[in-house]
This record gives C-alpha cells, sequence and structure tokens, in this order.
C-alpha cells in the first residue's frame, strides 16, 4: 500500500490510547506509563492520525501555548508527537503529515511561527524549520571547583514537594517568562506535566525534589531535581540530576547553585537545558570542571512571515528589505520590507530592491535571537545584496538574552 492509499484525518479524543500505542513504540517508552500524563495534555483536535484500516500508523499533533521571543510574546503551534510505524517507513507518510500540518497552522492564521523540539535533526529542516536555540548540558565534577559564593542578602531556600509548591514555582515562572525567549506558556495541566514523576523516568534516580528561593517579598527563584546513588571503592558517588533552575536575580542565582553543587555525598551534577550565555561559567573558579557541550534545543518554523517579522521587537533600529523563498508556504515568497525597533516592528510587501536574500529556514534559526545571520551568510545560508545591510541586521536580530531551552514537550 502506498502513502496516497493510506487516510489521514483529524483525531478524536477516542484515538488516544491506539496513538498512545504508537507513540511508545517510536519513541520506545512504556505507554501504560506515559498514557495518562501525555493524554492529559493531548489535543485531539490538533492532531492528525493516520490509519491503515483500523490500525493508527502515524501521527502529529500540536500543542496550543504561547512562546516568549525578543521582546514579546505570541501564540506558537508547539508540533509534538509525530512519528510513524516502523512497518509503515519510506512510503512518505511523514512527508504528507508535515505538509498539511503546515497548511493547517497557516489557513487557520492563529500561530505565525511553529516551534519543535527535534527527535532526528536532519528531518526538520526539510519543512522549513531552522534550529533557533541551541543548548548548554554540563556535567559537573562539583568536588573540583569551588562553589559560588552567594552575596549576604535576606533570601533563604527552603526544600519543597515540587507539586505542593507549584504556586511559588508559577510566580517565579511568570515573573521571568515575559522576558525569556523560548520559554512556553504553563496552565495548571502543563504544570501538572511538567512536575509528573513517573518511575520510568527517573533513571533509576530519586523521585522529584525542588527548593525555592524565599524572601520576605516572596519567592524568588527555585530549582528542581533528583539525586542518583552510587558508591564504588573510594565512597560515595552520586549524580544530581538538575531539571530547572530559575531565578530572578544573581542572589537568588548563585544560592541555587551553591546548593545543588554542594549536596552531601554527590560527585557530580548534570544539567541538559541551560542557555549560551549561562551565568555559571563566571561563578566558578575552574569553568573546565563544568563539562560544557552545546546541542540544539529548539527548531523554528516561520509560518506567516510578516506577522512573525512585525510580532518581536529588535534592540536597534532596522530597515531591511528581505527576498525570501519559501517552497513549502509560497505566500512567504517574496520581497518583504521589514522596519523596526525596542518599541514596534512592521513587515509589508514591497518593490524595492533587497538588501538580504534567503529562505525562511534562515529566518526560523535566527528568529529567537540566537544564532546570527551573519553566521548564516558566513555558511553561504543568507547573501548580502546591499553592502552593509548584512552587520545593520544581524544586530538587530539579536537579543539581550540568548534563547533558553528549558522545556521538551
Amino acid at each position: 500500500m502506498t502513502s496516497a492509499e493510506l487516510a489521514i484525518r483529524v483525531g478524536t479524543a477516542d484515538d488516544w490510547p491506539a496513538v498512545s500505542d504508537l507513540l511508545s513504540v517510536v519513541f520506545h517508552h512504556t505507554a501504560d506509563e506515559m498514557r495518562d500524563v501525555e493524554g492529559s495534555v493531548y489535543e485531539p483536535d490538533r492532531a492528525l492520525v493516520a490509519t491503515d484500516g483500523d490500525l493508527v500508523v502515524g501521527h502529529a499533533a500540536a500543542y496550543t501555548r504561547d512562546l516568549t521571543v525578543p521582546g514579546a510574546v505570541l501564540p506558537a503551534a508547539h508540533v509534538t508527537q509525530v512519528g510513524v510505524a516502523p512497518t509503515h517507513r519510506r512510503r512518505g507518510l511523514l512527508n504528507r503529515m508535515m505538509r498539511r500540518q503546515l497548511d493547517e497552522f497557516a489557513a487557520a492564521g492563529r500561530e505565525p511561527v511553529a516551534v519543535l523540539w527535534a527527535s532526528e535533526t536532519r528531518i526538520y529542516p526539510r519543512y522549513g524549520f531552522g534550529p533557533a536555540a541551541q543548548r548548554l548540558t554540563m556535567h559537573i565534577m562539583n568536588r573540583e571547583i569551588t562553589p559560588p559564593a552567594v552575596p549576604a542578602s535576606d533570601g533563604r531556600l527552603r526544600m519543597v514537594d515540587p507539586a505542593a509548591a507549584v504556586a511559588d514555582l508559577r510566580t517565579v515562572y511568570e515573573s521571568l517568562r515575559p522576558h525569556r525567549p523560548g520559554w512556553s506558556s504553563r496552565d495548571d495541566r502543563w504544570w501538572r506535566f511538567v512536575l509528573s514523576d513517573l518511575p520510568s523516568q527517573r533513571g533509576g534516580g530519586t523521585r522529584l525534589h525542588g527548593v525555592v528561593h524565599h524572601t520576605p517579598d516572596g519567592p524568588t527563584g527555585y530549582a528542581l531535581w533528583r539525586t542518583e546513588s552510587r558508591w564504588d571503592a573510594h565512597g560515595p558517588d552520586a549524580t544530581v540530576h538538575i531539571r530547572e533552575v530559575v531565578a530572578a536575580d544573581p542572589v537568588a542565582y548563585a544560592a541555587l547553585w551553591r546548593f545543588l553543587l554542594t549536596i552531601d555525598l554527590t560527585r557530580t551534577a548534570v544539567a541538559e537545558y541551560l542557555a549560551l550565555d549561562e551565568p555559571l561559567p563566571h561563578l566558578v573558579d575552574e569553568p573546565r570542571r563544568l563539562g560544557i557541550r552545546m546541542q540544539d534545543g529548539l527548531w523554528i518554523r516561520i509560518v506567516d512571515l510578516p506577522a512573525a517579522l512585525a510580532a518581536r521587537r529588535y534592540p536597534t533600529e532596522v530597515d531591511v528589505v528581505l527576498d525570501v523563498t519559501d517552497p513549502d508556504l509560497p505566500r512567504n515568497t517574496g520581497r518583504w520590507r521589514l522596519t523596526g525597533g525596542p518599541d514596534g516592528a512592521a513587515c509589508a510587501r514591497t518593490d524595492a530592491p533587497a538588501d538580504l536574500a534567503c529562505t525562511t529556514l534562515e529566518l526560523g534559526t535566527v528568529y529567537l535571537g540566537g544564532p546570527t545571520l551573519a553566521s548564516l551568510a558566513g555558511a553561504g545560508r543568507v547573501h548580502e545584496l546591499t553592502p552593509g545591510a548584512l552587520a545593520r541586521a544581524s544586530t538587530a536580530f539579536g537579543g539581550l538574552r540568548m534563547p533558553n531551552p528549558l522545556e521538551v514537550f
């Protein structure tokens, strides 16, 4: 049977058990444990289900959430749960689902961008997604460094059960979310999802722990982590697995990291979802012992080019004509004049000569203020047509902070 003979339809709530079973095969996890947790945030009317008879053999979905971008918060389609049964690969089914999904996003007109985490990074550039937010991972030898010094303050740390302390966590998160590109909105359902703590997700570690930094004015930071016990011939050798460190100021940041790096009986701390401009390397005396590596994080797809470019803010004034190509969403193709700065922006079609030429993939790559237009030009992906335009536009697409891919969805 060819891909064209397989039906693709909008999902229903009744599809979820079969979809969950498919995803457990595709992503190698236990369906029974994950079904209720993932089902609590599932949006069947935003799912595409491919069937072969009465079997679910393909799936692609999206969550309805907001995404912080430089200077703004906007609706973004959070693409997720994309997979094809092993028996139905290499038939073009993924291609049909992804292109239909993009067409539906564009037709709905609600979300100017789409965002995803890529399980395989070679797949999603085919559909115009660019690697917009890299992340740092750290494998820290915590006994080989002097932990951060904590400035004098009236703040205090308190251990908490994360699920019971969600009000404090939410207060800190929401105070920072409008200013942290790459962060997504979290309603009650999403806080329950983020704090879910199934045994199969612990990797042999303890339950999820939390610590909150409190001040007389309220909470200003929190961290989520678990430990994995280990002993060897030299004694205790446990690892701290750090999920999130969220801090509103340098005092809370230093206090939380000092706490995480000095837990008794541990020798290693691992954090996997940190921003490229993470302050920690500037707070320790031996940054090599942080074991820093860079990996990909969030991928952005420009869905509605003028709406997307006008929605975000630019730290410096910009006035540039972009010659853009988009083979999958042709309405984005053409010449566009982008004008704007810190207080607002506009983007409209123009007949003026182009200053830069690229595709929507490159614009998605720089959209969150991470990779630069200049670096893409160095790779031959962006072409400067007007001398000096590249430097000005590359600076304007930057941000105060690097994007932070904090959460896998």
